[in-house]
């Protein structure tokens, strides 16, 4: 998937667990692990902001665009 999610990049800068983060967004662990680990289809714009506040960080810190090299012939 082209889009990467860097959650655990942003719990371990601010030394928090999965269980804290999911505890205090007020989701539950396995909605959080299913974000983190870039199995979710979507995410709502309220979780997001959540996450955002919790972590103190910005939207782009939680997510990013990777090319897929694979898609792109003129990549090779």
């Amino acid at each position: 998937m082209p889009i990467a999610v860097d959650i655990d990049v942003m719990l371990a800068k601010r030394k928090m667990s999965v269980g804290e983060l999911a505890e205090r967004v007020g989701i539950t662990p396995a909605n959080l692990a299913v974000l983190k680990n870039g199995r979710a289809k979507a995410v709502r714009f309220s979780t997001l902001a959540a996450l955002c506040e919790v972590l103190e960080c910005q939207p782009g810190d939680l997510l990013r665009w990777e090319t897929d090299g694979a898609a792109d012939p003129t990549l090779s």
